[in-house]
């Protein structure tokens, strides 16, 4: 199912960069779907280009998802915008944890880094690419209601095998900041999937070894 190539599924509209979501969107919670949900970095700008900036984004959205509590079936971080599938939190709503996801993101991989220098220098701030422009996002998010195990199977298809259709990866194994290894092969990575089928039922908290140290909470 997941080792498939499927071009012709369904996507996000495809927006030009700095191009704005529509504004009368219109959220369907509380019906126990789960949700394919696409956000992407201010105008396109490939803020997540480095293993280290995805690395981090998985970090906090495990730390996200264990405090808020919601399934996580699929993600994929790509340089400029991610793709999750996630089902609906006990705690707030998908508006709330995207809000936070977003803000906590922004604000790590913003910050200015002290850059050594030779013991006759002083130290230099080393400013994050990101930080150079005003947002770190674009604003608001896509939201796709996903109610069928068909349409779920779709989206997880679509999620795993993005990398590969933007030319980054010639097989979806090759791109660590996804889902699709749990999926192939068991393993785990930074943010592993919850398995449950209903996006209501009880999940088990799933900790990594660098965020079970992290003192580091959703606020």
């Amino acid at each position: 199912m997941l080792g498939v190539r499927a071009w012709g599924l369904s996507a996000p509209p495809f927006r030009r960069p700095g191009e704005s979501m529509p504004k009368q969107l219109k959220r369907r919670y509380g019906f126990g779907h789960f949700h394919f949900i696409t956000f992407s970095c201010y105008r396109r700008l490939p803020f997540l280009n480095t293993a280290a900036a995805r690395d981090t984004f998985l970090r906090i959205l495990n730390d996200i998802r264990n405090h808020y509590d919601f399934a996580l079936l699929g993600c994929v971080v790509m340089p400029e915008h991610v793709h999750l599938l996630i089902g609906e939190p006990r705690i707030g709503d998908p508006s709330v944890v995207i809000k936070i996801l977003k803000q906590r993101v922004s604000r790590t991989l913003r910050k200015r880094r002290r850059k050594r220098t030779s013991p006759g220098q002083l130290r230099l701030w080393d400013e994050s690419p990101a930080a150079r422009h005003p947002r770190f996002w674009q604003r608001r998010f896509y939201d796709f209601n996903v109610w069928s195990t068909r349409k779920k199977n779709e989206k997880l298809n679509y999620i795993h095998f993005n990398p590969v259709k933007r030319d980054l990866v010639s097989h979806p194994k090759d791109w660590r900041w996804s889902t699709y290894l749990f999926y192939w092969h068991g393993e785990p990575g930074i943010c592993p999937p919850d398995l449950a089928s209903n996006s209501k039922e009880p999940r088990t908290i799933r900790r990594n070894p660098s965020s079970a140290s992290s003192k580091h909470s959703a606020r």
